[in-house]
């Protein structure tokens, strides 16, 4: 994997350490990288900074190249010599870094800096980003932190080039506990003060710093100390590489860049032109000593107070929670190192020391002050803490939300001052004011919160308590569907939330709210309310066509006393499907739109009109071009109702009444048969006309009767016989159920009744009565087998067991009477033929 990742670097030496460039080197890694196939899209990034400060190392992390670090075991000695390129690995767009030679290397002497200049000066004039690497402890120092080659660069910058705005992105290493955010205001003061300071072209007196260069500053930990964490900063800061040519991204405007193709030949320019001038100067000695020395001495005042007992305990105390007197502790300690500064560092230049002086009570507050933004966020945490339990504690007394709020508010922030007051030190007018801020932010936010709550729960109460009031009641009305029901639909709407709103606004009335918030909450519970009914209306128009067929049923199979109709054939259907239809068409037009305004409309009279009258259609004219009626139901939309008021359109409603005669047109056929079943059953005559033939036919046999009184009497013998045949086997009951039934039947009592009749027969010519039980029981068994069959559909309701005693009854009084008619005519027939 290195072996890969360094062949696709392509590390290369690009100026060698006596300044010679070269010139093959630089064609080859073009050849190779492809770069010249990359147009605008690429990017340059160069690191300075002293020798042995692990640029190097930061590269190699930053982008994966794999340019030559020091072994720390063999000593600290030059390890990267000239200026060396490679091609940053897995970064997007192409990108070169750019390793330079540390400055102030023991290698080449203390006189011979020309060639650190040239190589900052080739950077700066070449790449979009340069880093500077720099230590963390050497912040505010000339030398060390490269301000003298800054200087200097700016001023040749400035003459030798056209302004090209290029990005220095200052990288403080082994970042100590200082934040990032104070380190970086003197960082950037500095880079101020040296670009003020630079000796300007007319034309650019006036320019500001930002014109040339964007300044960043990042901070990792000690590599070596804190491996782990300096990798994940340096991954972090990875991040910021992609795409960094982008608009918004960490390189400068690009103005005047070369394309990739003429990067080469640029470079070598562009270091023929740094090696030709050769005037360039540091800063006086004196200074720089002042400077390396008023820094020493501060760094080791510094170093003591972080290890400084008092200190420490007081630190350590802090972290548990606040401290009391905290400012006065610590105001004595920061007194003591202030003090043993200004005795060391009494004869060193006036200027630098007074500077250092100022940096190290920076620092030592910088370094103290996260200590007291700890007490500070506990005085917070304590305060906050304390405004809830009290405002709890005061609301489940019932005192009023606003009342309780602005007593607990005054109650922990007078607690809060007293504290920060307690905290303040000498050295420093910390502003506790942001934090007090915060304070009362969280408390605002958490009053916000609370209320909130307490008017959610209690919206969401009453509008429970409406949804419960208004559902039930709603649907039963629908299910009704007449005339009154929207009426009955609105009053009902206005009493429950006009009790609703008196209900809400007692309950509100402790948050002190404005009118206009009371106002638009106790408008959103009407809505709410009315938009329970209208979800209602919406749910209940889904379900009408089964509402309508329910409604059909009930009316058509059911008399005005709510009994089921039987249907005997003296009912006019068509008058009762009618009816039926009429009140499912009512339900219709109530279901087709929403009615709470009170507003009249003519969807009734429309449906009745179109669907019902059949009237609207005959009466439209016809269009004499396609010779078509105009149809009233062939719109989306209602006259006189509002697009959000329509439940159910004229085309649907049209739709819906189609397949509503259609699904109960069953019922209707269903109706009609069992009227025509009823008839037949009940109608043994023949037809007239058979009468007639009859009669016809017939006329010879009947003067033969008349003429021959035997024949007459024989005949009505015969039909007295087949008379109590018929009652006894009740024959109009038998085929009742059908023919084949009725016939089966019949031949299986056929037999017994007969012997059954001349056994009753024989018995009445001795004298004697036939025992009565056995009646019951032949009528029961008769009865037995009719009853295997089940009733036809469209059957009467009446008991059939009263009819069966009826019958029974009936036919035993009829029988009796026939038989002692046939005794007497059988006594009678010898004595005439004796005579």
């Amino acid at each position: 994997m290195l072996m890969g990742m360094a062949d696709e670097c392509c590390c290369m030496q690009l100026i060698d350490g006596n300044g010679e460039f070269n010139v093959d080197g630089l064609e080859n890694f073009v050849r190779t990288t492809k770069l010249n196939h990359c147009g605008l899209s690429y990017a340059v990034v160069a690191i300075m900074g002293p020798q042995s400060s692990g640029k190097s190392t930061l590269m190699n992390h930053l982008f994966h190249t794999n340019f030559r670090e020091m072994d720390a075991f063999r000593g600290r000695s030059q390890t990267t010599k000239g200026i060396w390129i490679a091609k940053c690995v897995g970064i997007e767009p192409f990108t070169i870094a750019m390793d330079l030679e540390g400055s102030d290397s023991r290698e080449r002497g203390e006189d011979d800096t020309t060639f650190e200049k040239q190589s900052a000066l080739f950077a700066l004039a070449i790449a979009d980003i340069v880093l500077i690497n720099m230590w963390c402890h050497d912040i505010g120092r000339e030398q060390a932190a490269n301000k003298p080659l800054l200087k200097t660069v700016f001023q040749v910058m400035m003459r030798l080039f056209s302004p090209r705005k290029t990005t220095l992105l200052f990288v403080i290493r082994d970042k100590t506990k200082t934040p990032l955010e104070y380190l970086e205001p003197i960082l950037r003061e500095d880079i101020q003060k040296i670009w003020d300071a630079v000796p300007k072209p007319q034309t650019l007196k006036n320019t500001p710093l930002s014109e040339f260069f964007n300044v960043e500053v990042t901070a990792l930990s000690s590599y070596e100390e804190k491996e782990g964490q300096f990798k994940e900063q340096v991954a972090e800061l990875r991040q910021r590489f992609f795409h960094s040519i982008s608009p918004g991204g960490l390189a400068g405007d690009r103005q005047g860049v070369v394309p990739a193709s003429g990067f080469s030949f640029s470079a070598q320019q562009i270091w023929r032109v740094i090696k030709e001038n050769k005037d360039l100067d540091l800063p006086a000695h004196k200074v720089m000593v002042a400077t390396v020395r008023c820094e020493e001495i501060a760094n080791d005042k510094l170093r003591r107070l972080s290890a400084d007992e008092g200190w420490l305990a007081l630190e350590e105390a802090v972290q548990e929670g606040p401290v009391s007197g905290f400012g006065k502790r610590l105001s004595s300690v920061l007194d003591t190192y202030l003090s043993e500064y200004d005795m060391e560092a009494v004869y060193f230049d006036e200027g630098v020391r007074n500077a250092k002086r100022k940096q190290l009570e920076s620092k030592a507050l910088d370094f103290v002050y996260p200590t007291y933004s700890t007490l500070l966020g506990h005085l917070r945490s304590k305060a906050f803490e304390s405004f809830k339990i009290q405002l709890e504690q005061s609301l489940k007394k019932g005192e009023g939300f606003a009342a309780s709020v602005r007593t607990c508010t005054q109650s922990c922030m007078l607690e809060f001052d007293r504290g920060c007051a307690d905290a303040a030190i000498r050295q420093a007018k910390w502003d506790a004011s942001k934090v007090r801020e915060k304070l009362r932010r969280d408390i605002d936010t958490e009053a916000s919160s609370v209320r909130s709550v307490k008017l959610s729960a209690i919206i969401a109460d009453h509008e429970k308590n409406l949804t419960e009031a208004l559902s039930g009641p709603v649907e039963s009305l629908f299910e009704v569907g007449d005339e009154d029901t929207w009426a009955s639909i609105r009053r009902l709407l206005k009493r429950e939330t006009e009790a609703a709103v008196l209900k809400f606004s007692t309950a509100i009335a402790g948050f002190e709210m404005d009118q206009a918030a009371v106002d638009t909450m106790v408008q959103n519970l009407r809505s709410y309310a009315r938009n329970v009914v209208v979800k209602k209306a919406r749910e209940e128009a889904g379900k009408v066509l089964i509402r309508m067929k329910d409604r059909f049923s009930t009316v058509f199979n059911h008399d005005n006393d709510s009994l089921p109709r039987v249907w005997t054939g003296k009912e006019d259907i068509r008058t009762i499907t009618k009816d039926a239809r009429a009140a499912s068409l009512r339900l219709l037009s109530v279901m087709a739109a929403i009615r709470l305004d009170e507003k009249p409309d003519k969807v009734e009279s429309l449906l009745f009109s179109s669907l019902m009258d059949g009237t609207a259609a005959a009466s439209l004219p016809r269009d004499r071009s396609i010779g078509d009626s105009v149809d009233p139901l062939a719109s989306s939309m209602w006259e006189e109702v509002s697009p959000q008021d329509k439940l159910i359109t004229p085309v649907q409603c049209k739709s819906l009444w189609r397949q509503f005669k259609a699904e109960t047109e069953y019922t209707v056929t269903q109706a009609i048969s069992a009227q025509e079943a009823h008839k037949k059953n009940n109608n043994w005559m023949p037809p007239p006309w058979a009468i007639l033939a009859m009669a016809v036919l017939g006329f010879n046999e009947f003067i033969l009767l008349l003429k021959n009184p035997l024949y007459l009497m024989i005949l009505f013998v015969a039909y007295l016989l087949l008379r109590a045949l018929w009652v006894q086997m009740d024959i109009a009951a038998e085929f009742r159920h059908g023919a084949l039934p009725g016939i089966l039947s019949i031949s299986s009592k056929f037999l017994p009744t007969i012997m059954n009749l001349i056994r009753r027969l024989a018995e009445e010519a001795q004298g004697q009565r036939p025992p009565e039980a056995s009646r019951p029981q032949q009528s029961l068994a008769s009865q037995s087998f009719r009853y295997q069959t089940p009733p036809p559909a469209g059957s009467s309701s009446i008991p059939e067991s009263s009819v069966s005693s009826n019958i029974s009854s009936s036919e035993s009084e009829f029988e009796s009477s026939g038989l002692n008619l046939i005794r007497r005519r059988s006594t009678n027939i010898p004595e005439a033929e004796s005579s």
